[in-house]
């Protein structure tokens, strides 16, 4: 599969990845944002700030090649995929806090990820070529023109034709994720040669950020006295990346199946990580719902005596 087939078809399975997380939107799951600013603005700073230091942190410690430096950094940059609203759903999450979180994002990543990614081309980029590669603004809007437009129609199809948009949703999603699937291991096939060598700690760096990120997602929400539903829709947000738009990057404006790498390995630990983490959440809360020891408030008489009561 050569690299102009890649050119072409990732633009349209990114398409049709965001036509169906339109078919999902109303205009509530926008204004709904401004009713719960405290936990947006958490699951913000973590997407856009704490999740970038995190993924310098770990190119750095992990010596990545600039390439796929620049790469995990776009990544980590990326705003959160339509797969955080099943995962959510899955365990127990505030879905409509993750459908409202990924369209804010969305359109936030159209100022954010340009920036966080150049900034890591200035300090990563290697120095052959300092001018060859960068995400020049009118570019970027180019491809997240392909984000939004999709997303539009979609919305506009849901308003004009709900039950149409609700038959439509399960294949939309079946269809934009073999694409993506096909089109990921395309470009990675047809330049296996050059990534071969850094691949295990590419491997490393993206099963961490994954990790981190699940984790980051749902403890620091939880710290700062967010609901436990609203914590889960948080860490499957910030966990799931959307690694289409960052391939699409990659590819279509860097031309670097290099710095494609990293978001299309870290597509393949998401899914399993973020299931192994909402089923470790959900059987801690079992246990707590199922041990009613957990449940009591603890007092003391005036002598001193304990005693546990619900």
């Amino acid at each position: 599969m050569n690299s102009g087939f890649v050119a072409v078809a990732l633009p349209i399975a990114l398409g049709v990845i965001m036509f169906g997380l339109g078919l999902a939107l109303t205009p509530a799951d926008f204004t709904r944002v401004a009713r719960q600013p405290k936990v947006v603005l958490i699951a913000l700073v973590c997407q856009m700030v704490i999740l970038p230091l995190v993924a310098f942190g770990l190119v750095t410690v992990l010596e990545l090649a600039p390439l796929a430096a620049i790469g995990l950094m776009l990544l980590a940059a990326a705003p959160g995929g339509a797969t955080a609203n099943l995962f959510s759903h899955l365990f127990r999450g505030d879905v409509a806090l993750n459908v409202s979180l990924t369209a804010v994002n969305s359109i936030i990543s159209v100022v954010t990820v340009p920036l966080i990614t150049n900034a890591a081309i200035d300090h990563f980029g290697p120095d052959d070529g300092p001018g060859s590669l960068g995400v020049q603004f009118g570019k970027a809007v180019q491809v997240f023109a392909m984000v939004l437009i999709p997303v539009a129609i979609g919305m506009t199809v849901r308003a004009l034709r709900p039950g149409f948009a609700d038959r439509m949703d399960r294949s939309v999603r079946i269809a934009s994720a073999l694409l993506l699937v096909f089109v990921v291991l395309g470009a990675v096939l047809s330049n296996s040669s050059d990534i071969t060598g850094d691949l295990p700690r590419i491997g490393a760096a993206a099963a961490l950020l994954c990790a981190i990120s699940l984790t980051v997602g749902y403890w620091l929400p939880r710290l700062l006295g967010v609901a436990d539903r609203q914590a889960v829709a948080c860490s499957m947000e910030i966990g799931i990346h959307n690694s289409a738009i960052a391939i699409t990057i990659a590819i279509s404006i860097l031309d670097s199946t290099e710095i494609a790498v990293p978001a299309a390995v870290y597509a393949v630990f998401m899914s399993p990580f973020a299931a192994a983490f909402g089923w470790l959440i959900s059987r801690r809360l079992r246990m707590n719902a199922d041990n009613p020891q957990q449940n009591y408030d603890v007092r003391y008489d005036r002598s001193g005596t304990r005693s546990d009561r619900t």
